[in-house]
């Protein structure tokens, strides 16, 4: 659910609703110690999506939109790093969201970027044909390309791989009351398999690429947004998400994705890494959801059964979903 306030009435209301956007430090708001807020016109919470930042679509009074992020005060300097990272992505020739504004303010560390004009792409894909879906699947997959080729800074690149990590969060999982009938054999998979990932150089990641963080444009065209999970690591980790969020959207969108990122020359290698990635992801997921409440720890159990049984059981390397398109 949205709410549009007006400044005025965000003033009024900051001390008495513990919702609203100006909270109230030392007698001065929040919007008043970020620099320009004075020409803010409205502002509008963002309810979607499961990062810990709070969000806000802001209106200015020479009709722009802007997005601002506020995430707590120790998150100083990963926020600022974060910064560093977009204004590289945004030199890739595709519409992103970019930094204009950064710093602190009495709710803690603020990020203001620019607003990414379009629909949310994960509800238009299922209103459009097959081919325009697996068309901007392939728009998809030419952007992250990009992303993935370029420059890596060595002091980016971290000292260990995932590999054991993606271990302790499976014993987390065999260890939780939150388990699914016949996981044996997923869990088997993932530690016996765990060596076919990060065998590729690693790149930069969006972290969270899926039709959920792209912008269906008025000319047809995508835009990229929240880029706040970005990470070093294997570049076929990035392609995860689109076996627990993706294909629920438009499975041909995921193949085109696939398919232009690898100009129809798909490795084997990648089939393998992205079954490891998506048999971690399916069980994992069930815990990582515990603290958002019983509905969605359903919904990743319910997700978890659809992955492993388009891995028939992680018998096949390849999905079913991907093998059954034919508007290619």
């Amino acid at each position: 659910m949205r709410t549009i306030t007006s400044i005025k009435n965000l003033r009024e209301k900051a001390l008495s609703q513990e919702s609203a956007f100006c909270a109230v430090k030392g007698g001065m708001s929040v919007f008043e110690e970020i620099r320009g807020s004075e020409s803010w016109l409205s502002v509008e919470k963002i309810e979607k999506g499961w990062s810990s930042d709070e969000k806000y679509h802001v209106r200015t009074q020479d009709g722009r939109y802007l997005q601002l992020r506020i995430s707590a005060p120790e998150r100083y300097a990963a926020k600022k790093k974060e910064c560093e990272i977009i204004e590289k992505f945004s030199s890739l020739g595709f519409p992103i969201s970019e930094p204009v504004g950064f710093g602190r303010c009495a709710a803690g560390t603020y990020m203001l970027l620019t607003w990414v004009e379009g629909d949310d792409l994960e509800k238009v894909l299922p209103t459009l044909p097959k081919e325009e879906q697996y068309r901007l699947g392939r728009e998809a997959g030419g952007i992250l390309r990009r992303i993935h080729l370029l420059p890596l800074d060595a002091a980016d690149v971290p000292e260990e791989t995932k590999k054991e990590r993606k271990l302790r969060q499976l014993e987390r999982y065999e260890a939780s009351d939150v388990r699914i009938p016949g996981d044996e054999g997923t869990i088997a998979f993932v530690r016996e398999n765990i060596d076919a990932i990060w065998t590729q150089p690693p790149v930069y990641l969006h972290g969270d690429f899926h039709p959920g963080n792209l912008v269906y444009r008025r000319d047809g065209s995508l835009g990229v947004i929240d880029f706040n999970r970005w990470e070093v690591g294997d570049p076929y980790e990035e392609f995860y998400k689109l076996e627990c969020f993706g294909v629920e959207a438009s499975a041909a969108y995921c193949a085109g994705e696939i398919d232009a990122y690898f100009a129809g020359n798909v490795p084997e290698n990648f089939w393998k890494a992205l079954a490891v990635y998506s048999a971690h992801a399916a069980l994992f997921s069930i815990v990582w959801a515990k603290p958002f409440g019983a509905r969605d720890v359903s919904e990743m159990k319910a997700r978890a059964v659809r992955i492993i049984r388009n891995y028939d059981f992680f018998r096949t390397p390849v999905p079913k979903w991907y093998s059954g398109i034919t508007c290619r």
